[in-house]
């Protein structure tokens, strides 16, 4: 699959209606019980397996349900409906992201150098929405609300941090912007995809970027 797929329209909207899949840190919400949210967990899990041998367009709920072997209505309480399903997946993706650099173990999480977790960083956010890639591509359609969106803010905050730790020249915040910038979903696609570049190309110019800019540590 070679192009990105249209938002998913909600059960509500008209035809030419579009979900916002814009990217979220996942904050409060109503707790589950322990076997309910096993079982959310575990059809979150179905559904990436899916897209990840058919493609995110052919993941239907009828196709979640035969493969985790429950009833098609159960998917559906879970979910709501196919938009539902495209942003918990969406927002699932996000947290296994998050958590690798935010608590993981090193070279990512904060048991390594800020050095380490500097140049590890852009390589690990290539690969992972690469592996995701329809479900990003859909989300970041609209530039304007991705700049603004929790994920990026939490994505920016981090390589600042890192950066600050680092002592690195400049003015911080525009140097992470430019960083982040790098790693931008549309820019790493057209690159990966048309130019033919290949993710070892990439990571070894964030390696390059990184040090250019005074940010090796």
């Amino acid at each position: 699959m070679t192009e990105p797929l249209p938002l998913f329209p909600t059960a509500q909207a008209p035809p030419s209606g579009q979900v916002d899949l814009t990217l979220t840190v996942t904050e409060e919400r109503p707790r589950l019980r322990a076997d309910a949210a096993r079982n959310r967990t575990r059809l979150l899990e179905v559904a990436a397996e899916l897209a990840a041998e058919r493609g995110i367009g052919n993941v239907t709920m009828e196709a979640v349900a035969t493969a985790a072997k429950v009833g098609k209505g159960t998917v559906f309480r879970r979910f709501g409906d196919r938009a539902g399903l495209m942003l918990a997946l969406l927002d699932h993706h996000e947290q296994q992201l998050q958590t690798a650099f935010l608590t993981g173990p090193p070279p990512l999480g904060p048991d390594a150098p800020a050095a380490e977790r500097l140049r590890a960083f852009g390589p690990a956010i290539i690969r992972h929405e690469r592996a995701h890639r329809d479900l990003y591509l859909a989300a970041h359609g609209d530039l304007a609300r991705h700049y603004s969106s929790p994920a990026n803010h939490l994505r920016l905050g981090h390589l600042a941090l890192l950066l600050r730790q680092l002592k690195a020249p400049g003015d911080i915040e525009l140097v992470a912007h430019t960083l982040l910038g790098y790693l931008g979903t549309l820019l790493a696609d057209h690159l990966l995809t048309q130019r033919g570049m290949s993710v070892e190309r990439l990571a070894a110019g964030w390696y390059d970027l990184v040090e250019r800019l005074g940010a090796a540590g």
